[in-house]
């Protein structure tokens, strides 16, 4: 397990990229919608594009090392205050309906996000409808 912290936003960016490159498959839409958030939410106030390349590129490194996965997830958690936690979640599933196609593989990353962070079923299913809601096309 990684020792070092990141920072709140990294750890947002962090939970993206990993819904994001649990299919194997980063689309052009997901990618999109990652640089919007960063650009549009508060939580990224003052954060620049080239901070988030660099987020991004470690977050993939860390993904690529034996328990990868185990250890982005711990990392998520302690570098967030736990009112962030739903935060976490909501920004993943927004990349997840991005391209309008939930994969199994970004499924079961949302299920460990939210079993890492302790959100129940109710809460998760809630932020996921309300993602997917934001982006149905007419």
């Amino acid at each position: 397990m990684p020792t070092s912290r990141i920072s709140p936003q990294e750890a947002l960016i962090y939970a993206m990229v990993t819904v994001s490159a649990a299919d194997r498959t980063i689309t052009t839409d997901e990618l999109s919608r990652i640089g919007s958030i960063v650009r549009e939410l508060p939580p990224f106030h003052d954060y620049t594009d080239n901070w988030l390349a660099d987020a991004a590129q470690d977050c993939g490194k860390l993904l690529r090392r034996p328990d990868g996965i185990a250890d982005v997830l711990a990392l998520i958690k302690s570098s967030l205050n736990p009112r962030l936690y739903e935060t976490a979640y909501v920004l993943s599933a927004e990349v997840a309906a991005s391209d309008l196609s939930i994969h199994s593989d970004e499924l079961n990353f949302l299920g460990l996000l939210a079993t890492a962070l302790g959100l129940d079923r109710e809460t998760c299913a809630a932020l996921e409808r309300g993602a997917r809601a934001r982006h149905q096309r007419v």
